[in-house]
């Protein structure tokens, strides 16, 4: 698999955007083997509410996270053209081979494959991670709202300034940015190119596929002076 990308919740928040998104990604099937992981955006937020009033178990918070997943995949195969779903890798690979753009609904495959940690730590980042490890894909693509990762919240801070590459070494030091916690230790198992881009821009992730520079950030997987 070329690329697995994941496509964030919070980009839903601009139908216009998303839509146009989605139009870009089903053309894009057609010459690069993509592999869809779907984000859980306002469907997961519900689950960490519900976590937050009730305290549910570790287990339990992370599988209904994950059929949140399920649920914006299916909504994302609803408006993108040239998109099927699978719960199968075996099957998405077959669709992407015809040229469509599969869409893992990724329920049955983590509950049966799951070595992630249950936690909030985890979400889609990570699972989308986990996955482009499964299908040994050269890219990971972490598709959001935002450029990429920043010094500071750019939603909350003028002064916040763009890395345009990060070693994944570093990353594990960061305090809180647009990617999980727990994303860093899990490129450095499956050992796979990351970047993190805005969806609100799909040329950016045409760049990315096709090795052209863009806006986005690099996660690395060694500091340059290792190289």
């Amino acid at each position: 698999m070329e690329a697995v990308m994941k496509i964030g919740g919070s980009l839903a928040e601009d139908p216009a955007s998303l839509n146009a998104l989605c139009q870009w990604l089903g053309i894009l099937a057609k010459t690069h083997k993509i592999l869809i992981v779907p984000g859980g955006g306002k469907l997961a937020d519900i689950v960490r509410e519900i976590d937050q009033s009730f305290g549910l178990s570790d287990v339990i918070a992370h599988k209904m996270a994950i059929l949140a997943m399920d649920q914006f995949g299916l909504f994302l195969s609803d408006v993108t053209p040239n998109s099927c779903v699978s719960y199968t890798l075996e099957k998405a690979k077959k669709f992407s081979a015809a040229g469509m753009l599969p869409i893992i609904l990724p329920s049955k495959l983590m509950f049966r494959k799951d070595s992630l940690e249950h936690s909030w730590d985890v979400t889609s980042d990570s699972v989308a991670a986990f996955v482009a490890g499964l299908v040994n894909a050269r890219k990971l693509v972490l598709v959001k709202d935002v450029d990429g990762i920043f010094t500071s919240d750019p939603k909350r801070s003028e002064e916040a300034r763009l890395i345009r590459e990060v070693s994944v070494h570093d990353l594990l030091k960061f305090g809180g940015t647009c990617v999980d916690r727990a994303l860093p230790g899990v490129l450095l198992e499956t050992k796979i190119d990351c970047y993190v881009v805005n969806g609100n821009y799909p040329e950016r992730i045409k760049a990315i596929l096709e090795d052209e520079p863009t806006i986005c950030t690099r996660v690395l997987l060694l500091n340059e002076s290792q190289k």
